[in-house]
């Protein structure tokens, strides 16, 4: 079966290469980054003109942002576009990076557990990739600290991609296409694993999203937030429900591994989190505290999908510390895990701000033919038209944050 795929896609990869509509690379930068002299695309924010507090406290919404991960060149950018929606990195050929970080989902894929190939359950739900070039603990354990480590776990995961190293290389290597646009990225005659690993970083690392309502209401647009979602932002903000401290703005995470006490779905025994790859047993229960953008798209909540609503993951916070621990585990749970007792009408204006969160502006875009001739992979051609409900009043938030935005002032190019 496997020859015959790789006999399959060799003919598809040849018509390609005489096709018209054959795969070339972009000579420009995402949105959110600028090309510098050097040829290389550099972050572009609002954010770049405060000072960040990273790792010292809360800070206010004019908070600078920790170190990025930038400095690809288009080329390479674009290259990573590619690879990421082509299943032709996984053994059977039928999922890709964006099966399970689908842009209609938040860069996520909308179930409590993601998929793998032949239909096999992975343990955990898919993370939005959104601002990853930000984090310094990746995956929901924290055990990776680098996105070319983390991305060869699914790549090379019996029960995820279920490729291998030497499959992978040879792959490439005999696709045509791929060959040149390795060459013309990366300027070097023979495809290596160091180039896919850079390609998809690469592309990974230009998923911003920093240009919400939020946002434009952090740099000064005092209108970009109605007065119920102020409510909520000062909620989230205040010292009885004390979001902020975990869910640090402006990325949304403080990036340190927290043990909430969550209870598991349908009987399931508890994950040991974090606990499982570091051995340290105060972490047992233990995950990555995620970034909030973009939040309102990625249900359900919590690694295994314990939650289906932003209601019903707020509600959890205020159910008295310990609520959900299972009967015998004895868990280290996070401090400020205790009784906030918020009101019904508090958690509501708290998901009202949550909402406000949403910013898919610079969404990439789907390539419609990849080198491999194979369809790009999605999540969302499981949800009705290919997207979900939240999805479409993400559009009108995008359309209000274009007008609000017109307000701000010239941004800064880059990093200093």
């Amino acid at each position: 079966m496997r020859l015959v795929l790789y006999i399959w896609l060799a003919l598809t990869a040849a018509s390609f290469a005489s096709a018209s509509e054959a795969p070339s690379l972009s000579n420009f930068c995402p949105p959110a980054l600028r090309l510098d002299e050097t040829g290389h695309c550099k972050l572009h924010s609002q954010y770049l003109a405060y000072d960040s507090l990273h790792g010292k406290g809360v800070g206010g919404p004019k908070t600078g942002l920790p170190p990025v991960r930038d400095g690809f060149t288009p080329q390479q950018i674009d290259l990573g576009r590619y690879l990421f929606f082509d299943p032709l990195l996984s053994k059977n050929g039928e999922v890709a990076c964006s099966t399970c970080h689908d842009p209609a989902l938040g860069l996520s894929d909308g179930r409590r557990l993601s998929i793998g190939v032949q239909g096999t359950e992975i343990a955990r739900s898919a993370p939005s990739l959104w601002n990853v070039a930000f984090l310094e603990r990746l995956l929901w354990d924290g055990s990776k600290s680098s996105l070319e480590a983390q991305l060869q776990g699914p790549l090379y995961a019996d029960n995820e991609m279920g490729n291998d190293p030497a499959t992978l290389l040879a792959t490439l290597q005999s696709n045509t296409v791929y060959s040149e646009l390795f060459k013309e990225a990366f300027e070097e005659n023979e495809v290596t694993l160091d180039q896919v690993y850079a390609a998809l970083v690469a592309f990974e690392s230009s998923l911003i999203s920093l240009n919400s309502r939020y946002d434009l209401y952090a740099h000064g647009v005092h209108d970009a937030l109605s007065p119920p979602e102020k409510e909520g932002l000062n909620v989230f903000r205040s010292f009885v429900a004390r979001c902020a401290e975990c869910h640090t703005p402006p990325l949304f995470t403080n990036q340190q591994i927290a043990v909430l006490g969550v209870p598991e779905r349908d009987g399931r025994p508890l994950d040991p989190g974090a606990a499982g790859s570091s051995g340290d047993a105060t972490q047992r229960g233990g995950f990555k505290v995620p970034s909030l953008r973009n939040v309102a798209l990625t249900a359900p909540y919590m690694h295994a999908g314990n939650f289906d609503s932003l209601r019903e993951a707020a509600a959890f916070y205020t159910g008295g510390r310990g609520h959900g621990v299972p009967e015998g585990e004895d868990l280290r749970l996070h401090w400020h895990i205790w009784n906030p007792e918020l009101t019904d009408d508090e958690l509501d204006r708290l998901v009202d701000f949550l909402q406000t969160l949403t910013d898919q502006a610079f969404l990439p875009e789907i390539p419609q033919h990849l080198p491999s001739g194979l369809p790009p992979s999605r999540a969302a051609r499981l949800a009705p038209g290919g997207k979900t409900a939240l999805h479409h009043r993400s559009k009108n938030n995008s359309s209000r944050t274009a007008q609000l935005s017109e307000q701000l002032p010239e941004q800064p190019k880059a990093l200093p």
